[in-house]
């Protein structure tokens, strides 16, 4: 299937959406302290967007039961939000998508819960500064193998790897479209592939495990964590190619 490209207005649709995500993810994030469940504040996050006139885009997609995919300590992403409480040192992953107007906006952010060990302070800032370096990277022409190659490098530099079988993707009429974008290189030549066109909108999101890329699905059908068992992190933006380069539409 052909990768989608937006007018301005469209784009600017999109948008929309992708700050209603970003002003829902900054709601969570204030209230996400210690003694608070999950439950809890998937449900602040639902009533915020209905607040909006939107709706959450992750609600019954593919079956999920839930608002926000909240992805606790080692689960990397698709927590199903349960009664489970907040504890200091905990590092949650709060990924959420909203639907406005039939355009779609997605991001994720991971934080920490109180006081947390040096090693989850760098497994976070590894997600976010990726994210953050690789829509600088981003312009019109660039290759998306490109894209996936300087993903897989930066988050190997710093000592991590990127979660296998999971990846970013294009968004807009669905939550979901072309072209879908690996956090690593899985051909020898990234010169090859579809290139980023203006008014190209997509997620870029990187998953970053300690030590093995391998995903294992648990019991919940949903929650995926890594082989090694160990902490993860996860942050996205939704972001359109305007005037030749990457512009983030998740903005608060």
């Amino acid at each position: 299937m052909a990768i989608a490209i937006r007018s301005k207005k469209e784009i600017a649709l999109i948008e929309k959406s992708a700050t209603i995500v970003a002003q829902a993810l900054k709601l969570v994030q204030k209230h996400a302290v210690q003694g608070v469940s999950l439950i809890e504040l998937d449900k602040i996050a639902e009533d915020y967007i209905l607040s909006q006139n939107a709706k959450p885009a992750f609600k019954g997609l593919y079956g999920f039961p839930n608002t926000t995919c909240l992805s606790l300590n080692s689960v990397i992403i698709h927590g199903i939000p349960t009664e489970t409480k907040l504890q200091n040192g905990d590092i949650l992953g709060i990924d959420l998508g909203v639907e406005c107007d039939g355009w779609f906006g997605d991001g994720a952010i991971t934080i920490g819960i109180g006081e947390i060990d040096s090693h989850d302070e760098k497994l976070i800032a590894c997600a976010k500064d990726v994210l953050y370096e690789a829509v600088d990277f981003c312009r019109a022409g660039l290759h998306f193998k490109e894209l996936s190659h300087f993903l897989e490098q930066r988050i190997r530099q710093r000592g991590f790897v990127p979660l296998e079988d999971f990846c970013g993707h294009g968004i807009g009429r669905s939550p979901h479209e072309e072209p879908q974008i690996l956090n690593y290189l899985e051909c020898p030549n990234p010169k090859q592939g579809p290139k980023m066109r203006e008014g190209m909108v997509f997620c870029i999101e990187p998953m970053i495990c300690c030590a093995a890329g391998k995903p294992v699905v648990l019991e919940d059908g949903w929650s995926v964590t890594s082989q090694d068992g160990r902490n993860g992190s996860h942050y996205e933006h939704t972001v359109a190619i305007v005037n030749g380069k990457a512009r983030i539409l998740t903005h608060a």
